[in-house]
C-alpha cells in the first residue's frame, strides 16, 4: 500500500514539475516575443533616426551650395528660410518616404564683419511619427586674406629672375613663366593654364581651368567708410600730384608708453597724418620736377647728418664743414618724407617752413602721451585710448603710408595708396605670436613711389646712382588688395645694377612682401632687363584665421563646427536670435 502510494505521490509532482515547466517555457516564449518585438522596434526607431541624421546633415552641405552658387539667398541680419518642410531624395534620387526637411540660414555670433563673415545653417529633419532631428553648422566666408597672390588679369607680364612666391596663388587668367624661372612654395590655381610651367618650379603642386573667382567692388571699399568715422580716423585728402604721389601721408608709430623696452603693448599703436594738399611732390619725397636741372642742390628733405648738428638738407649747405655735393655723397647722406621730424630737427605741428601741417588728434588725448611734442597729433589704433576704434582707417582720395604698426588695422582709400617708405610690423611676422596685422585696401591701385627713399637718385650730374635709405631694398608687412593694380612707379626707368637683391644686383634691390597681394590685373614690379625690384614675397599664415579688419571676402563659404541641437519645443527664430546676441 505504502509503495502504491509513494507512486501516486510522484506522480502528482511530477505533473506539478511538468506545469511549471510549461509555465517557464511560455513565459520565456512570451518574454523572447516581446523582446522580438522591442527590438524591431527599437531598431526601427534607431533606422528612422539614422534616416533623419543623414536627411539634416545634407541639408546642411545643400544650402551651403546654395549660398555659394547664389549670393542673395545669405541676408545681411536675422535668417532666410531655405526649405519649408520639402519632400526629400536619397542619393539615387528616389523620394524618402515620411520625411520632410526644413533649413535656414543667417549671419551668427559678431555680424559687424570686422572680424570676418559668420553664419550657421540650422537643418530640421522630421518623419511622421513625430520623430525630430536638428543640426547646426556653422559657416564662415574666405577672406582675401588668405591669398599670397591673386589676380583676374595676369596680362603679358611674368613670372621670372628666380622669383620666389609662398603662400597660395589664384588667377582668373593665364599664368606665365619666363625662361629665368620662378619658385611656387605653396598651391597654385589658375582658371586657364600655366604657360612654360617647366621653367617654375611648384612645390605642392598646381591647377589648371579650376573655378573663377570674382574680386571685391567699390560697395566693399564704401562699407569701410563708417568704420573709419566711428573710430575718428577717417580723412579728407584728395587726388592731386601723378601716379605714386600724394597730398596726404600716415606715418604708423609704436611707443614704448610703459618703459618696459619694447612698443608692443595693446595701447602702444597710433598714427599720425600730415597733409600738404597743394605740394604732392613734398609730401611724397620725390625729386620735384623743379629740381631737376640741378638734381638735389635745392632739397630741403635730402643732406647729410652731422654729429652733434643733426640733419642739414642739401639746400642749407655749405654747413658742417663741406658743400651740399658733399652732402649728398657722403656716407651719412639720407632722404625723407615731406615733413619727418628729422628734416626739422624736431617735431613741428606746422605750418612748417614748407606749409605742411600734421592733424591733430579729434579725441581726448591720454596723459601718457601729453607730455609729447607731438602728444596732442597721435591718433591712437588702439581701443584702450580710441574706445570708438573699429580697426579701419579710411582716406578720401590718395594717401602715402609708412612706419611701424603696432595693431590690426586696414587702411582703405577711395584711390591710390602708394608706399612711400618701409611699412613693417613691430613683431617680426615670422615670429608666430600673431600680434600685428595691415590690411591695404586701395579704391585703385597701390604703388610703390619712385621717390628719393624707395629709388637709388642721382644727386648730380656725372654721379652714379645712389641710395638715400637706410636700406637699399622695402620691406612691406599687410595684406595688398588693389581694385586695380599693385604696381612700382616708374618701374621701367632708372638705373638697371645699382641695388642688390640678395646675391643679386638689379635696379632698386628686392620687395620683401610679408602677406600677400590681390589685384584686379597683374602690375608690373620690374623688368628683365634689371630695372624695378626683384620679388621676395612671403605668406602670413596668421591672416588665416584672422585677417585684417573688415577685410573683404571672396563670398565663398567654407564648412565650419556641426552641432547637435535639442530638438524639444524647437523654434528657428529664437534659436537665431540666441546666436546673435550683439
Amino acid at each position: 500500500m505504502r509503495l502504491k502510494k509513494a507512486i501516486q505521490d510522484e506522480r502528482g509532482i511530477a505533473l506539478v514539475v511538468a506545469l511549471l515547466v510549461a509555465l517557464v517555457v511560455a513565459a520565456i516564449s512570451v518574454g523572447a516575443a516581446m523582446l522580438s518585438t522591442s527590438a524591431t522596434t527599437i531598431n526601427r526607431y534607431n533606422e528612422r533616426l539614422s534616416t533623419l541624421e543623414a536627411v539634416a546633415e545634407a541639408g546642411l552641405e545643400e544650402v551651403r551650395s546654395k549660398i555659394n552658387g547664389n549670393k542673395t539667398l545669405y541676408p545681411d541680419s536675422l535668417y532666410n528660410t531655405i526649405e519649408n518642410g520639402v519632400t526629400v531624395t536619397d542619393a539615387g534620387g528616389t523620394t524618402i518616404p515620411n520625411v520632410v526637411r526644413y533649413t535656414y540660414v543667417g549671419p551668427t555670433g559678431i555680424t559687424s564683419g570686422q572680424y570676418g563673415v559668420f553664419g550657421s545653417i540650422v537643418s530640421v529633419a522630421e518623419d511622421a511619427y513625430g520623430n525630430r532631428v536638428v543640426k547646426r553648422g556653422e559657416i564662415s566666408q574666405e577672406s582675401f586674406a588668405k591669398y599670397a597672390y591673386f589676380t583676374t588679369v595676369e596680362g603679358n607680364i611674368w613670372f621670372a629672375n628666380n622669383d620666389q612666391i609662398w603662400g597660395p596663388v589664384h588667377s582668373n587668367d593665364r599664368i606665365r613663366i619666363y625662361t629665368t624661372g620662378a619658385t611656387f612654395h605653396s598651391t597654385v590655381e589658375t582658371a586657364e593654364d600655366i604657360y612654360q610651367k617647366e621653367y617654375a618650379t611648384f612645390m605642392q603642386g598646381y591647377t589648371e581651368w579650376g573655378p573663377t573667382i570674382g574680386m571685391p567692388t567699390t560697395a566693399d571699399l564704401d562699407k569701410l567708410r563708417v568704420q573709419g568715422q566711428a573710430g575718428n580716423t577717417a580723412y579728407v585728402g584728395n587726388t592731386n600730384g601723378g601716379h605714386g604721389e600724394a597730398t596726404t601721408r600716415i606715418e604708423f608709430m609704436a611707443l614704448d608708453l610703459n618703459g618696459d623696452g619694447d612698443s608692443t603693448d595693446a595701447n602702444e599703436g597710433f598714427i599720425r597724418v600730415y597733409q600738404h594738399l597743394t605740394d604732392p611732390e613734398w609730401v611724397t619725397g620725390d625729386v620735384p620736377a623743379d629740381y631737376s636741372s640741378r638734381y638735389l642742390e635745392n632739397a630741403d628733405h635730402c643732406g647729410d647728418r652731422h654729429p652733434g648738428q643733426g640733419f642739414i638738407s642739401a639746400i642749407n649747405h655749405p654747413a658742417g664743414g663741406h658743400d651740399w655735393q658733399v652732402a649728398v655723397t657722403s656716407a651719412n647722406r639720407r632722404c625723407y618724407l615731406g615733413g619727418a621730424d628729422s628734416i626739422w630737427g624736431a617735431f613741428d605741428a606746422g605750418p612748417d617752413p614748407r606749409g605742411g601741417v600734421w592733424l591733430p588728434w579729434t579725441g581726448g588725448v591720454s596723459p601718457l602721451v601729453a607730455g609729447r611734442p607731438d602728444g596732442a597729433y597721435l591718433h591712437p589704433i588702439n581701443r584702450a585710448m580710441n574706445p570708438t576704434f573699429k580697426g579701419v582707417i579710411f582716406v578720401e582720395g590718395k594717401v602715402v603710408i609708412s612706419g611701424t604698426l603696432r595693431g590690426k588695422v586696414t587702411v582703405a582709400a577711395t584711390d591710390d595708396i602708394i608706399i612711400g617708405d618701409d611699412v613693417e610690423y613691430i613683431t617680426d611676422p615670422g615670429a608666430g605670436t600673431c600680434s600685428d596685422r595691415l590690411g591695404i585696401f586701395s579704391g585703385d591701385d597701390v604703388v610703390i613711389a619712385d621717390n628719393t627713399l624707395n629709388a637709388p637718385v642721382v644727386p648730380y650730374s656725372g654721379q652714379p646712382y645712389r641710395t638715400f635709405d637706410e636700406t637699399a631694398s622695402e620691406f612691406i608687412h599687410g595684406t595688398v588688395l588693389a581694385l586695380n593694380i599693385f604696381t612700382v612707379e616708374n618701374y621701367n626707368s632708372g638705373s638697371s645694377n645699382a641695388e642688390p637683391c640678395e646675391s643679386s644686383i638689379n635696379g632698386r634691390g628686392c620687395i620683401y612682401l610679408t602677406g600677400g597681394i590681390i589685384q584686379r590685373q597683374r602690375g608690373a614690379v620690374g623688368l628683365t632687363s634689371g630695372r624695378g625690384y626683384i620679388k621676395r614675397y612671403s605668406y602670413d599664415q596668421c591672416v588665416l584665421d584672422d585677417p585684417p579688419p573688415y577685410f573683404p571676402t571672396t563670398g565663398y563659404f567654407t564648412r565650419g563646427r556641426l552641432f547637435e541641437v535639442d530638438p524639444t519645443n524647437f523654434d528657428v527664430a529664437q534659436y537665431f536670435r540666441l546666436l546673435t546676441p550683439y
